[in-house]
């Protein structure tokens, strides 16, 4: 069993001790969306860290739209529940990186593969992908390739 989720699981017992239903209810989410991505495929394996990691960010995005949605339909108190949500899952993730430190690990990904046109954003996108490593979110770093190739 991989650390994160050990974590996720002494937390979400904590978190049933103290009654802390936001807690909880958010937790067992987590866990039954890993539980899903363990025995997605072939065969039942167990995850590593980045791949709970990857699950819990996908958790926390569909926590942020579903937000979105609820607030633009008038639905105030399911879109705070969605936020508060998307709070308890936040504090598995790794810090996002501020602007500036983006903006430079994506010079310095299309410097070293040297890319510089529109027919080469896919290969920028993964050698940028591959050095934020998870550390921002993909449509901020997609829009940063975009701006600093001209596109």
């Amino acid at each position: 069993m991989s650390t994160l989720k050990d974590r996720l699981t002494a937390d979400m017992r904590a978190a049933m001790k103290a009654r802390d239903e936001l807690t909880t209810s958010t937790l067992r989410m987590a866990l039954a969306a890993v539980g899903v991505a363990e025995v997605a495929g072939k065969a039942k394996r167990e995850l590593t860290d980045d791949e709970v990691l990857a699950v819990l960010t996908k958790e926390a995005k569909k926590r942020r739209e579903a937000a979105t949605a609820f607030g633009d339909a008038g639905r105030t108190e399911q879109a705070a529940k969605e936020v508060a949500e998307g709070e308890v899952l936040e504090r598995y993730l790794p810090r996002q990186l501020p602007d500036a430190e983006l903006s430079e690990l994506v010079a310095g990904a299309l410097a070293a593969g040297g890319f510089t046109g529109r027919t080469q954003l896919g290969p920028a996108m993964k050698a940028a992908q591959a050095a934020v490593a998870g550390r921002a979110e993909g449509g901020r770093v997609a829009a940063e390739v975009r701006r600093q190739l001209g596109l």
